[in-house]
């Protein structure tokens, strides 16, 4: 179970990109230029089908209703999304993902995930069936990591990233943002989905016997490409600051 975050918390971190939470991951994983980082094929495709929609969906539905009252605003947003996309959240919960799943609905999405998980018994085989994506932490295999994500957004696929990169249970606010979400948004000329997760107090007959807030996950409008001349740099920059911008200013409405 998280735990709400102190200053103590946040000052024993080297910086806001390390994870407050550590897990427990005793195996290996190889990510070499054979990995199948988006496994597709008939047979992975049913079972992966059948977990996720005839029992993941339903069970956590049920169970982020009772735990955090989950409520989901702004599915309206991807209703007519037709193309490949990026979306990216604040990483505030363990299991965040499950609720962005929830949001996305029938549509399909992949979610980007830190290798650690992959090392973690059983879990790896799991969360494979659930669409992870192991990000790569050695820059040779990052390679073919990043020609295989590009070929799914080509392809019609929506990924999922969390650009502030570490879990921080509980934060209220909006963190810096890493570059590599948009760095694939502008590659492959698709538009970035912003979806911001905020809390809120229980009410009701929750609020006597619930201490933590309960959750409302916001999917808001499509954010499309930076278009013009400018370098590619230039336009990652400013994708990220105006994604950033509008996160923030509605993770408070």
């Amino acid at each position: 179970m998280e735990q709400n975050l102190t200053e103590e918390d946040i000052k024993l971190a080297q910086n806001e990109n390390e994870d407050i939470i550590h897990l427990y991951e005793p195996l290996e994983l190889n990510l070499n230029e054979k990995y199948q980082y988006i496994k597709e094929g008939k047979i992975f495709s049913f079972f992966s089908n059948l977990l996720y929609y005839g029992i993941a969906f339903p069970v956590l539905t049920v169970l982020n209703k009772i735990i955090y009252d989950l409520k989901i605003e702004g599915k309206e947003n991807i209703k007519n999304l037709k193309t490949g996309a990026i979306s990216v959240s604040n990483h505030v919960l363990i299991l965040d993902c499950t609720m962005i799943g929830l949001a996305f609905g029938l549509k399909k999405v992949y979610f980007t995930t830190r290798e650690g998980s992959f090392k973690i018994p059983f879990v790896r085989k799991l969360i494979k069936l659930l669409r992870a994506i192991p990000i790569p932490t050695n820059t040779k295999n990052k390679i073919h990591f990043v020609q295989e994500l590009n070929k799914a957004i080509q392809n019609g696929k929506v990924i999922h990233f969390y650009p502030e990169k570490a879990l921080w249970p509980y934060y209220e606010k909006i963190r810096n943002f890493q570059n590599g979400a948009f760095n694939f948004a502008i590659r492959n000329n698709v538009p970035v989905i912003p979806i911001v997760i905020t809390f809120r107090n229980p009410k009701g007959i929750r609020k006597f016997f619930k201490k933590k807030k309960d959750v409302t996950v916001k999917i808001l409008k499509p954010v499309e490409c930076v278009r013009g001349q400018e370098s590619e740099k230039y336009k990652v920059e400013k994708l990220k600051e105006e994604v950033h911008k509008i996160m923030e200013n509605n993770i408070y409405n």
